[in-house]
């Protein structure tokens, strides 16, 4: 067919860019090395650090994804960041899940967590008393200090569900913008670490309302939490579009939640499996402010560049090595498998767009799989309506299936003409009822 042989050439030029031209092939791609456990935890601080780090332990096991000696570094650090606080049923867990293997000092100190209790004991009965005395004083602010005080205790003490009324029992005693912006922020936190995310959606609203009180170091935090809500929620493109709106002086202040190599590469996967090409250059390549962030996660960075390029070689290669450290990710990992699987469904559809015929096994090269495999892929996408094309599977050879542009712009004329018909017929229905007067009047009651 003469427009097989006219496609075949600018396919040969495709493979080349997308797997074998030489001197791309050059350019290292980060390397797939196991997490650094101690740099990634530095980025975080408080509770969110520690859960992190016991997510890590209780994932490294998992010899896709880490190894056993991960998992007693992440809990080795887990103990010493318990330490600091005051949370002693975290020290009883992460004690209990050591298990004497990191010696005598790793293991469950009785006496700090006794001492803590006590201490902790005191404070809960001295708030108690402070805030007795502020309601019946009847001084507002007072009141919302005092409820305040003890959503702070019970989160530091790991009592989320009891920190998280406190904190919200402060709404009512919020006489400013200012206070309903640090009560919802407060809440938004405990409702993160608890994993409810509708609440989380229904506090970032709330503080909206109040722009006023916003300054834009709190705006990029709601714009993370918002994104993280929706990214639970499986709203990737929400998820990305709030990811990237948030503001690069977000910096290390939201550390307690989420660092901004995360804003990078949750925004950058979102996008790359929801946006088109369109969307992929002007919200995400050329956004100045969300460049900053992709600064900090160079892979992510180039595996944007490529997908855009149309190396997806390359692309799928950076994700294959990002993948085991995004696995113990504590908010990624559930959505790591369909976030890949929808980025290389929109590469392979990518590929075939331009080309009226595509050989399969040069398709394949460029996609570092088997004819084979790729055929299944492909299969599966054409009869879910994503490519428009029918596979030769004797000669390897996916052929697209252009719509008849003729015969749709003669549907489409015939269509717009029984439409017309239509509204004239009704026009001159209507017109005619009012000239004889055969219109229904309401009748007034008496």
């Amino acid at each position: 067919m003469d427009a097989d042989d006219e496609t075949f050439a600018p396919i040969t030029d495709e493979v080349g860019t997308n797997g074998g031209d030489e001197q791309r092939s050059r350019r290292p791609i980060i390397s797939g090395d196991h997490l650094d456990i101690e740099a990634y935890a530095s980025l975080y601080s408080g509770r969110t650090k520690i859960m992190r780090l016991l997510f890590i332990a209780d994932h490294s096991s998992d010899e896709k994804v880490g190894n056993p000696s991960m998992n007693l570094e992440a809990l080795r650090m887990a103990y010493d960041e318990i330490k600091k606080g005051e949370n002693t049923q975290l020290m009883r867990e992460v004690a209990q899940k050591i298990n004497g293997r990191l010696g005598p000092s790793y293991e469950l100190d009785s006496a700090w967590c006794d001492a803590v209790d006590h201490r902790a004991e005191q404070k809960k009965e001295k708030l108690d008393n402070e805030l007795n005395a502020y309601r019946t004083n009847l001084i507002k602010e007072s009141i919302r200090m005092g409820y305040n005080d003890f959503g702070d205790f019970y989160y530091a003490h790991g009592q989320l569900g009891d920190a998280f009324k406190s904190y919200v029992r402060t709404r009512d005693y919020c006489t400013t913008s200012k206070h309903i912006v640090h009560m919802c922020m407060s809440v938004i936190l405990v409702s993160i670490e608890m994993g409810q995310f509708t609440h989380v959606t229904s506090y970032v609203n709330k503080a909206e309302q109040a722009p006023d009180a916003l300054d834009s170091i709190t705006i990029a935090k709601l714009r993370c939490a918002a994104g993280l809500a929706n990214l639970e929620a499986k709203k990737y493109k929400l998820a990305a579009r709030k990811f990237l709106e948030t503001n690069p002086e977000l910096g290390s202040h939201y550390s307690e939640v989420i660092a901004p190599q995360d804003v990078a590469t949750y925004g950058g996967l979102c996008a790359l499996a929801t946006f088109d090409r369109t969307e992929l250059k002007s919200k995400v390549i050329d956004n100045l402010n969300f460049r900053n962030f992709l600064e900090l996660v160079p892979e992510v960075r180039e595996l944007i560049n490529d997908f855009y390029s149309s190396h997806y070689a390359s692309c799928l290669e950076y994700l294959g090595n990002l993948k085991a450290n995004l696995l113990l990710d504590i908010h990624l990992h559930d959505h790591v498998e369909t976030l890949y699987d929808q980025i290389r469904h929109k590469a392979l559809i990518q590929y075939t767009l331009p080309f009226l015929s595509v050989d399969l096994s040069m398709m394949a090269n460029a996609f570092k799989t088997t004819v084979a495999e790729l055929q299944k892929e492909l299969e599966a996408l054409i009869t879910d309506n994503q490519i428009q094309a029918r596979i030769d599977s004797h000669n390897k050879i996916l052929y697209a299936r252009h719509a008849d542009q003729r015969n749709a712009t003669f549907q489409r004329v015939l269509e717009t003409g029984r439409e017309f018909d239509r509204d004239v017929r009704s026009m001159l229905l209507r017109s005619n009822l009012v000239k004889h007067d055969y219109n229904v009047r309401q009748f007034r009651k008496l």
